[in-house]
């Protein structure tokens, strides 16, 4: 009977391409905001050019990380992180060429005076910002013969350590590290727990000219474009002929389309183009102002949703063209509607592929499973979500534009912080940022780390790359004389740059 659930129906291929109807659509629309969020996604790094801060003579070094190995009675112990100062000779680079030095806590601890406590001959100095210039203590450190300088900050960033424009006298001959308030404390418990002498290594590796994890970034969003854009295009070609269909077959065939559910496919129009910016505003807003762990637990959970809708969809388009059968078979199911016994049997996988990423999401290797999702996903939105033409595209990508202007630069007068930036490295949590992100680890970079991009950076663009590629199809243009290829080609041009940096602020005391 009709009204079985567990008969079976044979809908036209249009219908079981866009099985789910509606109802896939909006649950992978809810996640198109959250995913234009870390557009501009940003690292840890600090800048190694940077004009901003004045340089003068003696007063002229490039910011870079620093590494500080500590060593107790002999052993190797914890490393830690800090930044070079804009003052100062340069410090190696290699960690052969750095030199262990005994480390002494500053009495006074803020190093105003000269220390009453005294060095280790070239021993290194441990001291607590504030109440005097960082050149200042930079000189006592030296006169009182101290071989570099650790500086604790009062907060956990890294702070750029400048000198003021009116500063004369930089003659200074050692190296000064600012280290964040946390790394700064355990180096000063070691000093006060232990009765075994304590050592450091100061030292700054140099990055890779290329970074193979940008090069393979870089593959991935061109290539998530250029797939989504090509089934995009390939969707809307199958979908006219099967219109065609329609029409020589007449009303008995229409009628079995009524009953095989809606299309599925979203247009989007200049007014919900320009509410995207209001909409995305006011949720990165709410994002910044709740971030904490339950927070990101919650953009976790539809992460699992949306990458499980993507995944799923994405396996059943492929196994289709094997599992003909099973893709053509369909069971009616409560809520859900029309589903085939290939999406029934690939759904299971999917939930457990994000559930284990989820629970394992801290793991060195579940940035691939967290890939495969976002691509998976953002694939999906890509075929899902159209722009029927390319006002719309402008309109969408301008106010995109703006949002990411605003939100990156402006913000920080309003907020004395980037917002987008604070909200994608997940500022006041334990998490690496809000999982709406690709991103590969640097695995020949000595300081590690990951390169990241961010969903709004593929899916925003893409939906106007496959519009394009769906107009060349359409209007049968070959690939010279078609938008596609030179929006394509546009787009990974765009992305060469791959490169994130932070918005340290700087201060000179």
């Amino acid at each position: 009977p009709a009204g079985d659930p567990s008969s079976t129906s044979e809908p036209p291929p249009a219908a079981a391409r866009q099985e789910k109807g509606e109802m896939a659509a909006s649950a992978v629309l809810a996640l198109l905001l959250a995913s234009a969020l870390a557009g501009a996604a940003a690292g840890g790094d600090i800048v190694h050019q940077d004009d901003q801060a004045p340089k003068i003579p003696g007063c002229n070094n490039d910011f870079v990380l620093v590494k500080v190995q500590s060593w107790v009675g002999g052993n190797e112990g914890d490393e830690f992180v800090g930044v070079g100062a804009r003052f100062g000779p340069k410090i190696v680079s290699k960690e052969k060429q750095a030199t262990r030095e005994p480390l002494t806590l500053a009495d006074p601890i803020h190093a105003c005076a000269p220390p009453k406590n005294k060095l280790v001959s070239g021993g290194v100095l441990l001291v607590e910002r504030g109440k005097c210039k960082f050149t200042k203590k930079a000189k006592l450190a030296e006169a009182a013969g101290a071989s570099g300088i650790l500086i604790i900050n009062s907060g956990t960033e890294l702070y750029k350590m400048v000198c003021e424009k009116n500063e004369t006298e930089l003659d200074i001959h050692i190296p000064a590290v600012l280290l964040p308030k946390d790394a700064g404390q355990a180096l000063r418990s070691l000093l006060t727990a232990n009765t075994s002498s304590v050592g450091v290594q100061l030292y700054s590796p140099d990055r890779p000219v290329v970074d193979t994890a940008e090069v393979f970034l870089w593959l991935m969003a061109v290539g998530t474009v250029l797939c989504a854009s090509y089934w995009s295009a390939w969707s809307a070609r199958e979908a006219v002929t099967e219109q065609e269909k329609l029409l020589k077959d007449g009303h008995e065939v229409s009628l079995t389309v009524e009953g095989g559910g809606s299309s599925g496919i979203v247009d989007i129009n200049v007014i919900s183009a320009m509410m995207f910016v209001v909409v995305a505003s006011c949720f990165l807003i709410m994002l910044y102002k709740l971030m904490s762990a339950w927070f990101i637990d919650l953009l976790v959970v539809i992460f699992c949703i949306g990458g499980v809708e993507g995944l799923q969809t994405c396996l059943v388009a492929i196994l289709s063209r094997w599992f003909t059968s099973a893709a053509g078979s369909f069971v009616k199911v409560p809520f859900f509607g029309a589903i085939s016994y290939l999406t029934m049997a690939v759904s299971p996988f999917c939930v457990v592929f994000a559930v284990l990423w989820a629970i394992y999401r801290q793991f060195p290797y579940a940035w691939i499973a967290q890939d495969i999702l976002g691509i998976a996903l953002i694939v999906t939105v890509i075929q899902i979500v159209r722009v029927p033409n390319l006002k719309v595209g402008s309109v969408l990508l301008s106010c995109a534009f703006l949002y990411d202007i605003f939100w990156v630069f402006v913000s920080k007068s309003l907020f004395h912080e980037s917002v987008m930036i604070a909200v994608a490295r997940g500022d006041n949590t334990d998490e690496d940022g809000v999982p709406m992100l690709l991103k590969i680890p640097r695995m020949f970079d000595p300081w590690g780390g990951y390169s990241i991009i961010g969903f709004g950076d593929i899916l925003l663009p893409g939906l106007v790359v496959a519009f394009a590629m769906r107009y060349d199809w359409a209007g049968k243009k070959s690939l010279r004389c078609g938008y596609f290829l030179w929006s394509a080609s546009a787009y990974g041009t765009g992305k060469c740059d791959l490169r994130h940096i932070s918005a340290a602020p700087q201060q000179s005391s």
